[in-house]
């Protein structure tokens, strides 16, 4: 019977109490159980991983950062966020591996779909500013036609084998295109036909030139803005390389640069970027490790989820916008970034 002298939330909140805890338990995973599956479906009902925070190795990283900088998120409720890069129409392009579609971001939050096409990964404009993208899926490197969502796949065989997956792909200082090739995203039931994971280059003329094999499943790549070293990290292996980039468009003389240690679940190095003073941006664990020109660990950017990617934007290059996991979020900098294809 309802009790007159109390509301009928009163009562079953009056009634509910007299229940033994362990049914009151039973009762509230009944009750709620449905909610929050459908909120980790979602991705919003595990808690952030971590808060963010800056965390600084030498004196030099406030030279990067304001020690007041705020993370601010312009979008979330995405699968796998990858592939940023900063449009000039004030946007960013973004991977999306899980939903399989390239989208373009505003800094407002607005989502707009430019292309459903199978796990998009890194992204790069050639020198025409054109836009290049790793369409795993297509085991190739494509490039979009001037403002339209047709493309021409660019390069998708070595020797008349097809890649693995092309992963991240950047503009060399002699124009050409540099990209690797690891296996992470091997199309199911499909064979790996090239028997390791190579960093490639791919010329004005089609030819596609192997670079180095040597590196167990190398990610992201970044040339140093003065054009003399290309940088590359091995997620595996959870290092990064520094090579010597010569004028005919070879490496050479390559050596580790930097470790990014880490718990199995904390990240691995990815995605980098590098800023014109030519320190060195990576993901890794819980994080962007900030890195000098000479290998040395200036401080970590601990993000509340884990990166995959990052690109320099807004107009004077001097914001950070980093893709992480489900979301996009941008950091302020106290420096400015280096975009190869500007210079060209």
């Amino acid at each position: 019977m309802v009790n007159p002298d109390h509301s009928w939330s009163e009562d079953c909140a009056i009634a509910f109490s007299k229940y033994p805890l362990w049914m009151r338990k039973i009762c509230f995973l009944l009750l709620f159980a449905p909610l929050l599956f459908v909120l980790a479906a979602r991705g919003q009902a595990a808690p952030a991983k971590h808060q963010f925070s800056l965390q600084a190795q030498s004196p030099k990283f406030w030279n990067l950062f304001a020690h007041d900088a705020k993370l601010d998120t312009v979008a979330t409720g995405f699968g796998f966020t990858e592939g940023a890069l900063w449009d000039e129409k004030g946007f960013v392009w973004v991977s999306d591996e899980t939903l399989n579609k390239l989208f373009r971001v505003y800094s407002d939050g607005r989502k707009e779909e430019f292309l459903a096409i199978g796990d998009p990964d890194g992204n790069t404009y050639d020198k025409q500013r054109r836009l290049l993208d790793c369409a795993s899926v297509l085991r190739a490197v494509i490039r979009f036609k001037d403002n339209s969502k047709s493309y021409d796949i660019i390069a998708d065989r070595f020797q008349g084998m097809k890649f693995n997956s092309p992963n991240d792909v950047v503009l060399g200082p002699d124009g050409a295109i540099y990209f690797t090739d690891p296996t992470f995203d091997l199309p199911a039931g499909e064979k790996q036909e090239i028997p390791f994971q190579g960093v490639y280059r791919v010329g004005d003329n089609g030819a596609v030139q192997l670079l180095t094999k040597d590196l167990k499943q190398p990610n992201g790549l970044a040339f140093s803005p003065d054009g003399r070293h290309l940088y590359i990290d091995d997620s595996d292996n959870r290092n990064i390389h520094v090579f010597d980039f010569n004028p005919n468009g070879t490496i050479s003389n390559g050596r580790i640069f930097g470790e990014e240690p880490g718990a199995k679940d904390d990240g691995v190095p990815d995605g980098m970027k590098v800023d014109r003073a030519g320190n060195v941006y990576v993901t890794g664990p819980q994080g962007i490790w900030v890195w000098d020109a000479e290998g040395h660990h200036l401080g970590t950017i601990v993000l509340p989820e884990q990166p995959a990617n990052l690109a320099w934007g807004d107009a004077d290059y001097g914001t950070l916008y980093i893709t992480a996991t489900t979301s996009v979020y941008k950091l302020r900098t106290m420096t400015h970034g280096f975009a190869p294809y500007l210079s060209h």
